[in-house]
């Protein structure tokens, strides 16, 4: 489609260029002509037949022309528009008219005597009819409508890519949840079974934790797609949750530093899936370090917003790697899908209308993901 704009928008331009130059170049032999007429007008004698050289001047109603003595006064002049402005001054802006279109050699020069009296002549000065003109200007108009199309025929197909896309991202997440739900029923079962049947073992509560958490899982793949409602919570208690929660479930040589307030930090948020989004940055930041470093959550408050910072002293991020790291499907693990970062950006900047991006990174140092939110406050 942009191609094919290029080519009709070139076609126009060339198109328009030669008529307008052939339009030019017949507005010239009028001129010319018209030319003559004057001359035949300044030499006529009683035997001169002036209807036909009065019809030529008086035939022109559309190109503006001005008549200038051989010392650039106005002697006549036709078809001129003129404003309130300048037609108070009429002599001096019709003067200054004709010197520019003689300065840009659009005139015709007429002898009124002999030969040898060079220096008696006018200069019939002209310009472009009010129809050339806007034939000229004409194909940059429709130029501009052409580059307007195609904006908007590659917005709507960039939309339409987008919202198939969402679809499949909905299709996938609610299928998972659907396929996860029939599993986690039956092993919440079963827990309970095992802990009517043996109440003093004690990895059963532990089990117990686990199947919640998929339970949880499922939660959240459910309401990808639908717009859940935010509620008023502690920002303190989601980060407490995760924390507690990648504590238990990395090795010993992990470790995750708080920097919270003192005070509740109060967010209109999903809490289910922010969780989700914090534990998304803290396992993609323990692959980083390869399983030993640190992990430092930060939460502060600035004016209208209110920031989650997350950093690792990992590996870092490729300079080339950092415009994809939210794409879907871009990963640099082995093992990877590639989605981790693209669900939390959706969840993020469409549930909870924030930003996240890469503050900064650095190969072998470390990177830092930061997180905006609106303030409840």
């Amino acid at each position: 489609m942009v191609v094919a704009a290029i080519i009709i928008a070139v076609t126009s331009l060339l198109v328009s260029h030669y008529l307008v130059k052939d339009l030019s170049n017949e507005e010239r032999k009028k001129m010319e002509v018209w030319a003559q007429a004057l001359h035949a007008l300044n030499h006529a004698d009683e035997n001169t037949d002036l209807s036909l050289v009065l019809d030529v001047i008086q035939g022109n109603n559309t190109i503006p022309v001005i008549v200038l003595d051989n010392k650039g006064n106005v002697d006549d002049y036709r078809n001129i528009a003129m404003d309130e402005k300048t037609a108070a001054d009429s002599d001096a802006y019709v003067a200054r008219y004709g010197k520019r279109l003689y300065e840009d050699g659009k005139y015709i020069k007429i002898h009124l005597g002999d030969s040898t009296q060079i220096n008696d002549y006018q200069l019939v000065c002209y310009d472009e009819s009010t129809l050339l003109k806007r034939l000229a200007s004409y194909p940059y108009w429709q130029l501009g409508i052409v580059m307007i199309f195609v904006v908007v025929a590659i917005f709507a197909l960039l939309s339409s890519k987008k919202a198939e896309q969402n679809k499949v991202w909905v299709g996938l997440s609610k299928e998972t949840a659907h396929q996860l739900g029939t599993p986690i029923s039956s092993l919440m079962a079963w827990v309970e079974i095992l802990k009517e049947n043996h109440p003093e073992d004690d990895l059963i509560p532990e089990m117990d934790k686990d199947v919640k958490r998929l339970e949880r899982i499922a939660e959240r793949f459910s309401k990808i797609g639908s717009l859940p409602e935010p509620k008023d919570g502690s920002m303190n208690d989601v980060l407490d949750h995760v924390i507690d929660y990648m504590d238990r479930r990395t090795s010993n040589k992990v470790e995750i530093i708080r920097h919270v307030p003192d005070h509740e930090v109060i967010v209109s948020m999903n809490a289910s899936l922010f969780e989700w989004v914090i534990e998304n940055l803290c396992k993609n930041a323990v692959d980083a370090m390869e399983g030993s470093g640190r992990i430092e959550i930060t939460l502060t408050e600035e004016g209208s917003r209110v920031v989650i910072e997350v950093s690792d002293n990992g590996k870092g991020i490729r300079k080339k790697d950092l415009r994809n790291v939210f794409t879907p499907g871009f990963t640099t693990k082995k093992r990877g899908w590639g989605l981790g970062l693209s669900l939390a950006r959706r969840i993020v900047e469409e549930y909870h209308k924030g930003r996240i991006f890469v503050k900064s990174s650095e190969v072998g140092k470390g990177t830092t993901f930061r997180i905006e939110l609106p303030n409840r406050g």
